[in-house]
């Protein structure tokens, strides 16, 4: 050509590019980030250009389990060692915000080393891509337990190894020529079906996955899997497009029954012969083998006559593979649902056998509450209690960090070691917290804990026949509510202390409150105010509204009001201990005037259309 192409602008390319790019020297150093990785970090050409890569992005102090910077850092130096590419399995690396925080971010890199002309390495190109979104959502939508998100990550390996063999297979046969194209293009389809079976999460959804991705990757009408499932050793056939499962004899003539006995049946024309199913001209039923075991069979059918080829079998032998990696996963799944149920129901029980009756105490009206998130019956560390305490009365109300069996577990022993030092330790409620404290620290315990201990005891003379004596001491907790015969519901005032687990040197403190008679306490877990799309001033302000008109009611009547009013949904866990006070003998008290925080309480209606107790 006479014309002279221009010379393009490199740098200009570089910067433009959609995917995040940065160019480094051997020793790690940035020489050149371009605008995509720039806005994706949240930094500026001059805050990167010349410094180290792990000065830019660096461990955050508070994770120092984080391995995402000495991963990146290895498998750099890895591919300026060796001058070949890598790529690096999905990352967890946190990077820095403006304000001196860390963000979790999950990333895809891949580490190619530029040569100069004698081979060396002059620099490496980094390219990595934020993936936070997708793995959010995959969690998200698990909702799995610890043993799960191992699982996904073993899954995520095992998939990424398959596609890089898969992606190795593909560029070798490329050099083969024409005839090999088809197996190719059979291979890039095996792909796409090996990252959708990868979504299953039952054996219906996974035959129905074959049968979307695998009918188009293969030009195939049917996909059946024959596994068993009845007494006797029978086989359950579930084909693509079939409502429910089809009964096979293990010992039928049936191509997936014989392939289920690890003998592969290749049909390339039927003529007169019957074929698995209607419209069937050609079929192949291959046997799936977990090492020596045989766990069924795959069955794949076409509408015209097919001429199997050596690289035909070796695509459907390849996708058997898959198929049996797909099968024994899903199967896994099932069991471990199957048994997290179980243990989740036998957490339960347990808690609640930890959660008893509130004892009976003269003059005292007591009710508790406990109820559970209500996604499968989760459990967790919110807790009550109720003793005798020589005179007095005992209350608590905690929480432990978390909604798990481990928090349910370390609730329990909380909950017990509280007793014991509230029947041993001679002191109000501040000290039983503080020797707690020391008794968490002393036994290894790192869970945070939050708690409010309050001992109810006869008034000091002179505060009037029935009145009694509140003394409480916050660790970490929210306020208790007090509804008194006269005037509005407010929340119990003092800033709470350190919640238990932090540091059991510190001071703690108690504050007292006389209750006269008719007066209602309630303690409360943050299942019970907090929301997702408010602060916590706006849940005090609901439970402060909520109350308004509980002043008459007797304790369970106020936990069941509550309840209906301010968790009724059942997002979250929670634990509730009302106490009332008797009300001396005389004439009904008047209605209590608004909350003191002036807020309306809402109109509930009960299912019978009645609304709620005091309201018009």
């Amino acid at each position: 050509m006479d014309q002279e192409l221009p010379v393009p602008d490199w740098t200009r390319v570089f910067d433009v590019a959609p995917v995040p790019l940065v160019l480094l020297t051997p020793d790690l150093v940035i020489v050149h980030p371009n605008r995509a990785l720039l806005q994706q970090a949240g930094r500026t050409h001059e805050e990167t250009v010349g410094r180290s890569l792990f000065d830019v992005f660096p461990v955050p102090p508070d994770d120092p389990a984080a391995d995402g910077p000495a991963n990146l850092r290895t498998t750099l130096e890895q591919a300026r060692d060796t001058g070949r590419p890598v790529v690096m399995q999905i990352q967890r690396y946190a990077i820095p915000r403006p304000d001196g925080t860390f963000e979790e971010r999950y990333w895809s890199p891949v580490h190619v080393p530029v040569l100069d002309d004698d081979g060396r390495v002059v620099f490496l190109l980094h390219r990595t891509e934020d993936i936070t979104h997708y793995v959010r959502l995959r969690d998200e939508a698990r909702g799995e337990a610890d043993r799960e998100q191992r699982r996904v990550a073993d899954v995520e390996a095992d998939l990424l190894t398959r596609t890089r063999e898969l992606e190795s297979a593909v560029t070798e046969l490329r050099a083969v020529g024409a005839r090999q194209r088809r197996t190719a293009q059979s291979l890039a389809g095996l792909a796409a079906i090996v990252s959708a079976l990868a979504a299953a999460e039952s054996r219906p959804q996974l035959v129905d996955l074959l049968a979307e991705h695998g009918g188009a990757a293969l030009g195939a009408s049917l996909l059946a899997l024959a596994l068993p499932g009845l007494p006797g050793g029978d086989l359950v056939l579930t084909a693509s497009g079939a409502p429910v499962g089809r009964r096979l004899a293990a010992d039928a003539q049936h191509p997936a029954a014989v392939a289920a006995r690890g003998r592969r049946v290749l049909v390339g024309d039927a003529g007169a012969q019957p074929p698995p199913a209607a419209g069937l001209r050609s079929w192949a039923a291959l046997p799936l083998r977990s090492g020596d075991r045989l766990l069924g069979s795959l069955t794949v059918g076409w509408p015209g006559p097919r001429v199997f080829e050596d690289h035909d079998v070796r695509v459907l032998e390849a996708l058997a593979v898959q198929t049996v990696q797909a099968v024994e996963r899903v199967t896994r799944l099932e069991d471990e649902r199957r048994l997290a149920s179980a243990t989740r129901s036998l957490a339960e029980t347990l808690q609640r056998s930890l959660l008893t009756d509130p004892p009976h105490r003269p003059g005292l009206d007591l009710a508790v509450r406990y109820r559970p998130a209500a996604v499968e019956a989760q459990v967790g560390g919110d807790w009550y209690d109720a003793f005798a305490a020589g005179e007095g009365t005992t209350l608590v109300i905690g929480d432990v960090t978390g909604h798990d069996r481990m928090a349910a577990a370390v609730m329990g022993q909380v909950r017990n070691a509280l007793r014991g030092i509230a029947h041993a330790v001679d002191g109000p409620p501040s000290r039983v917290l503080a020797v707690l404290d020391g008794a968490l620290a002393a036994l290894g315990t790192s869970t945070l804990v939050t708690a409010v201990v309050a001992r109810v005891g006869p008034a000091p003379e002179g505060e009037g026949a029935g009145a009694r004596s509140l003394i409480w001491s916050s660790a970490g907790h929210l306020p208790p509510l007090v509804v008194p015969p006269g005037g509005g519901p407010r929340l119990l005032g003092g800033r709470p202390d350190l919640l238990l687990g932090v540091d059991p040197t510190r001071a703690r403190h108690d504050g007292t409150e006389t209750l006269p008679p008719g007066t209602t306490v309630v303690l409360y877990t943050d299942g019970l105010v907090e929301r997702r799309d408010a602060d916590l001033d706006a849940g005090l302000d609901r439970l402060l509204a909520a109350a308004g008109d509980l002043a008459e009611l007797p304790a369970e009547e106020v936990c069941d009001a509550l309840l209906a009013r301010l968790a009724p949904q059942r997002a979250d866990d929670v634990a509730l201990l009302a106490l009332r006070v008797h009300p001396a003998p005389g004439p009904r008290a008047e209605p209590s005037p608004a909350p003191v925080r002036g807020a309306r309480v809402p109109a509930v209606p009960d299912p019978n259309g009645a609304l709620p107790h005091g309201l018009p």
